[in-house]
């Protein structure tokens, strides 16, 4: 069945309503307050917690839902589009219809609510994917995807926002957990070790290498096991998971009919005042000079797309050594989205180097799209 459009299936009343909350300005939070404000979780900061997210998810939610429906070259109307803007309705008139938070068992309530409204947008990413993918069947071959700017534009602020919002509500959720581990504070580590982050995610991508492939480079790491600074190993995760699984790949794809043994791909985390800063090293042949900037895009990735329309995203769960194309842009939106950044650079014929940098000091304002 071909998806409505929102005046169809929402009332006139709820869209005038995203209307007037996208209007309404964000308030961003830092690292650092999340962390301070998080230390003690008392009934009282979890009510003011539940009270700002109350009156912030709405207005995010809405700005999104907004832009869903105004994207250009029909992205829009696409079914998968259509499926992600309705999710964004739904939590927005569940977050609307949210009586006002008065005390703790409202609270706790609403805490129920919004963790509810996390799990529905659990496969946001693969179906927007998806819908750029529509999209792409459509388009003549002939055109560029690197001049389809506003749509790199618009997934940049799309899935940036997204993270803001799921780090929000699962930080809340979080802080009502009892008896949390030493150090943690809702999703944040207070003293995280970059190395093991480092060492747990690569051996989760060198697992993978192995099963897709039969063998995988080695990994080495460098750095002091036993720095630690504040930050969100679940995001850290997930970034160097996606950075060495590119590297293996391209390491084991052009050792694999070779007589030389693979060299080990790189990882180096080094400390400074300001920045921690962690560098993937690979020998896997590097990158064109003129493929890097597609390595940011939405729109482009040099494996076999494993989604199409009849793939089931609520139960195929198995991550692919290569996936849509999204690791790369998506891992610079985590750096950034706490003040780091992400850079890759190449030399072509002999391997590549990505650069993680991560603020230290946890006090930039998150990006607000």
């Amino acid at each position: 069945m071909a998806a409505k459009k929102a005046c169809e299936s929402f009332s006139k009343s709820l869209i005038e309503d995203v209307h007037k909350w996208g209007c309404m300005k964000q308030t961003g939070v830092s690292l650092r307050h999340m962390m301070e404000f998080g230390s003690k979780p008392t009934d009282r900061n979890l009510l003011i917690s539940g009270q700002f997210l109350h009156k912030e998810l709405p207005i995010r939610i809405a700005r999104r839902a907004i832009e869903l429906d105004t994207l250009p070259y029909g992205l829009s109307e696409k079914p998968a589009t259509l499926k992600v803007r309705d999710w964004y309705l739904d939590s927005f008139r569940d977050l609307r219809s949210f009586p006002e938070i008065k005390d703790i068992n409202d609270e706790k309530e609403f805490t129920q609510m919004i963790k509810a409204i996390k799990v529905r947008h659990n496969n946001v990413v693969p179906t927007m994917a998806l819908g750029v993918q529509q999209l792409k069947k459509g388009m003549d071959p002939k055109i560029v995807y690197e001049d389809l700017d506003e749509i790199h534009q618009f997934l940049d602020r799309f899935y940036l926002s997204r993270i803001g919002i799921r780090m929000l509500i699962g930080q809340h959720v979080k802080l009502h957990k009892p008896n949390p581990a030493p150090h943690v504070v809702g999703c944040i580590h207070t003293k995280m070790s970059p190395v093991e982050v480092a060492k747990n995610a690569s051996e989760a991508a060198r697992a993978i290498c192995l099963r897709e492939y039969g063998s995988a480079p080695d990994i080495n790491i460098y750095g002091d096991p036993s720095f630690t600074f504040p930050y969100v190993p679940t995001h850290l995760q997930l970034m160097v998971f996606e950075l060495v699984k590119n590297s293996l790949r391209a390491v084991q794809e052009r050792f694999m009919y070779s007589d030389k043994v693979a060299p080990p791909v790189r990882i180096i985390v080094a400390e400074g005042i300001e920045d921690v800063t962690i560098k993937i090293s690979d020998e896997g042949g590097g990158i064109k000079r003129s493929g890097l900037p597609k390595i940011f895009t939405y729109l482009y990735s040099t494996a076999k797309n494993p989604l199409d329309e009849h793939t089931d995203l609520g139960t195929d769960d198995r991550i692919t050594m290569a996936g849509y194309g999204y690791g790369i842009p998506i891992s610079r939106l985590y750096a950034k989205y706490f003040g780091g950044d992400l850079q890759v650079i190449s030399m072509e014929g002999y391997g590549t180097d990505a650069y993680l940098h991560l603020s230290r000091l946890g006090d930039s304002q998150e990006p607000l799209p």
